[in-house]
């Protein structure tokens, strides 16, 4: 057992917490990292949390904006002139100018916010929605992959079983955990804690957020393909509810090892498809080039999904997306779950079962005109 320090992306302070990983540590011993279960602050400690704000080439108007504003503040704050009435006109100019942007995003100005650096991630989530979460370890066979993270929890008072991918904030954590990309264990691992779910009657929530299964040739040798096939195939039949959410990258079978279930939903900001727009581009036009043409062909944003059948709901996001207002985001997110959490529950487990398995059996059907 032994004491930890974490820290949100988005919090003011630290919360250490006891980790129980039989003596080695969850994570590596970096500010950032998250590690699990028992909430324990007796000293209040404080930690820093200033991150330098990410903006794209789309969001260059706000950006200017937002420099003026923190400016005009700044000079107001020293007393020297009153310019309460022009950051007010600001203030009011960011606004119109963020609906502006936002409202007219194509697919790959959206993949972008997907991958926005300060965006929340599984445990984040996890941290925000869940309380008395205890993360397992291990897929009881080659070891535990840190790119895969889950664990019980309970939400407003329901034990849930949480399982999602996982990726880091700085390059240490992302090396450490694979740029969020699962091997063969971690897909493993993650349908022996769904078995421990079903075990114990708990639903399942997933979140979803990876670049795609880890490429690697060791990955490919211990059965990267066999590992989420085998996850398909357990998950279309498991009896307890399972509440799958794409909170920022969904590619390829990387997603889907862990995105079989009753209900599937992507945040507004979100894509999920079987191949990224870069790869995409590669393979059609030899080039990198070309990602915006294949983002709008590929049809991966949430509203093209949910248009063509292939996800249950939209969660809808702060203007800009979740990294912009995350308290909003969590709640947004809470309260899905919860909703959907109460309609599976009325269904028996033979119904979920064969609602799910004719809801993909259904995809990709095409039926000829007569």
């Amino acid at each position: 057992m032994e004491l930890q320090h974490e820290k949100s992306a988005f919090g003011k302070t630290g919360t250490p917490r006891l980790s129980f990983s039989h003596g080695r540590r969850s994570d590596l011993p970096l500010k950032s990292s998250f590690s699990c279960s028992i909430r324990y602050n007796p000293l209040n400690l404080q930690v820093p949390t200033d991150m330098a704000v990410t903006y794209f080439d789309f969001e260059k108007p706000l950006q200017e904006l937002q420099e003026q504003l923190d400016k005009a503040r700044e000079t107001h704050e020293k007393g020297k002139v009153d310019m309460s009435e022009l950051i007010s006109q600001l203030e009011s100019k960011i606004e119109t100018t963020r609906k502006e942007v936002y409202g007219t995003l194509n697919g790959w100005q959206k993949v972008q916010i997907s991958r926005h650096p300060e965006r929340p991630y599984t445990l984040d989530y996890i941290e925000n929605i869940c309380s008395d979460f205890v993360e397992l370890h291990g897929d009881r066979n080659v070891k535990d992959d840190k790119a895969m993270v889950g664990g019980f929890a309970s939400i407003e008072g329901e034990s849930v079983m949480v399982i999602g991918h996982q990726k880091g904030r700085n390059t240490k954590q992302r090396q450490f955990r694979n740029f969020g990309m699962p091997n063969p264990e971690g897909y493993r691992k993650a349908l022996r804690l769904m078995k421990l779910a079903e075990k114990f009657n708990r639903p399942i929530i997933t979140f979803i957020d990876t670049p795609g299964a880890s490429p690697g040739l060791e990955a490919e040798e211990r059965g990267q393909g066999e590992a989420i096939a085998r996850n398909l195939l357990e998950m279309a039949v498991l009896k307890v509810p399972v509440i799958c959410i794409v909170i920022g990258e969904g590619a390829s079978g990387g997603a889907l090892g862990i995105g079989i279930g009753d209900r599937v939903l992507m945040m507004e900001y979100t894509w999920y498809s079987v191949i990224s727009p870069e790869s995409c581009s590669s393979i059609l036009w030899r080039s990198w080039d070309y990602k915006e043409r294949a983002a709008e062909a590929l049809k991966l944003s949430a509203p093209d999904m949910l248009k063509n059948g292939l996800i249950d709901g939209i969660i809808a996001e702060p203007l800009g997306g979740a990294h912009n207002d995350p308290a909003t985001a969590y709640k947004s997110v809470k309260d899905e779950i919860r909703r959907q959490l109460k309609v599976l529950k009325a269904m028996s487990a033979d119904e979920r079962i064969e609602t799910r398995i004719d809801k993909f059996s259904s995809m990709g059907v095409v039926m000829d005109g007569e």
